[in-house]
């Protein structure tokens, strides 16, 4: 089966996702591992990734693993950790140069999936776990990452309005998991996670590059042996969000510039047939610098240092952003609320859809220059079930009216105010 060029297929419990092209003169290589998210097991999932890369079987030394990308010709190795809608996900990265862009006596697409299948499923053991000086140091990155989030107020504001909005929902979780579960973290008991995390998430692997779905099937088989494993599919788990009243908390730390971030729920996601139209909502409202809350909140009335907002799609939420001066509260909440209600109306001028749709589809048309993007645009597939190209999404795009968005804006509601400011004195 084919969609957007991509042929797909499975082997080893692994979704193989191949783009045959002559076009880069790299194989770029994705490897997508999800797991539900989770408070008992997010934080030692999301350290697994940094221990891998510290060392394997062939290489135990991280001078060594990473000697080993060199002699692959300066091969790129790395991760991410995120979330998509209740799921949390690792993907790591590879990217080689094409043999026939060198002198190499061995294929390098063989070699790096050497090096990726045993960073995967042959790991530095030592006494049957892993190795305490790797797991020790690890745990400190993740905690130095996460203490990062809190020190930028921008980041730890837009978390704390995920948190207070979705309390008791998988997505309140960061996936980098929780400082307070890194102590308990150890040696045996992050080895038991790794199993358990090989055995039992979701692999997506994506190529693409001048190769074939059949060279894939094979590297992958030889490299990635993880028993009887089964592909499994991801399950959507979205449930729509009825919004009877609207949270407002306020949280005061040491900032001198307050940040006030609002949480909207939305029945629509990546799947549905409306998801061209909140696209465009989400731009008309804060996506970009023609929007209207940068135009009215930020420029207009000099409400805000900056005001934005996101969607995503997968969790059928949507977010807005913006830092104030603290006294300007009640009238920035207004302004912004009076956005909202704009778009309900559907007081959207010609000049904002068209710009709109032209940012959308330079986005959309940049998507072909980058192996990367369009691995990422195609795994949006796996997790949603929707079989929707580039060239798809962008006639919606094009086709979407003023109706449409305000048919989209209908379905957001506001559901939480969150406000970070200033201590009183004396606190």
């Amino acid at each position: 089966m084919t969609n957007n060029g991509f042929q797909h297929g499975s082997v080893a419990g692994i979704r193989i996702h191949v783009l045959p092209t002559k076009a880069f003169k790299t194989f770029a290589i994705s490897l997508y591992a999800g797991v539900p998210l989770d408070e008992n097991t997010v934080t030692e999932t999301a350290t697994l990734p940094f221990v891998l890369r510290r060392g394997t079987a062939s290489y135990p030394e991280t001078i060594q693993f990473r000697e080993r990308l060199e002699e692959l010709y300066g091969a790129g190795f790395g991760f991410d950790i995120y979330k998509r809608g209740d799921y949390q996900i690792v993907q790591f990265r590879m990217d080689t140069i094409n043999d026939s862009f060198v002198q190499s006596k061995d294929s390098l697409l063989a070699e790096s999936f050497a090096f990726l299948g045993e960073v995967i499923t042959r790991p530095l053991l030592e006494d049957g776990h892993f190795r305490a000086a790797y797991v020790n140091t690890e745990r400190e990155t993740v905690r130095k990452k996460l203490e990062a989030i809190v020190n930028d107020k921008i980041r730890y504001a837009a978390e704390r309005c995920i948190e207070v909005m979705c309390a008791g929902e998988p997505y309140r979780l960061h996936p980098l998991g929780q400082r307070a579960d890194l102590d308990r973290i150890t040696p045996e008991s992050l080895y038991g996670t790794y199993k358990n995390w090989l055995d039992g998430a979701i692999f997506d692997l994506y190529v693409v590059g001048d190769t074939t779905p059949e060279e894939v099937e094979k590297l992958v088989a030889a490299n990635f042996g993880r028993g009887n494993a089964r592909s499994a599919d991801y399950e959507s788990r979205f449930t729509p969000v009825q919004v009877n009243e609207v949270r407002t908390v306020e949280e005061r730390l040491n900032v001198n510039q307050g940040k006030l971030n609002m949480g909207l729920r939305t029945s629509i996601t990546y799947g549905d047939d409306r998801y061209a139209s909140t696209l465009m909502y989400n731009g008309i409202l804060g996506g970009y610098p023609h929007s209207k809350l940068f135009v009215n909140v930020r420029e207009k009335a000099s409400l805000a240092y900056y005001a934005s907002s996101r969607y995503d799609g997968h969790k059928g939420i949507g977010t807005i952003q913006s830092g104030i001066e603290t006294q300007n509260y009640g009238k920035a909440v207004d302004i912004i609320r009076k956005q909202l209600d704009e778009l309900k109306s559907g007081n959207i001028t010609d000049l904002e859809l068209n710009q709109t749709k032209a940012m959308i589809r330079n986005l959309l048309s940049e998507i072909q220059d980058s192996a990367f993007e369009m691995i990422s645009f195609d795994f949006n597939r796996q997790l949603s079930g929707k079989n929707r190209s580039t060239a798809e999404l962008l006639s919606q795009v094009d086709g979407t009216g003023v109706s449409d968005v305000k048919a989209a804006a209908e379905t957001f509601q506001l559901d939480t105010i969150y406000f970070l400011t200033g201590q009183k004195e004396g606190e």
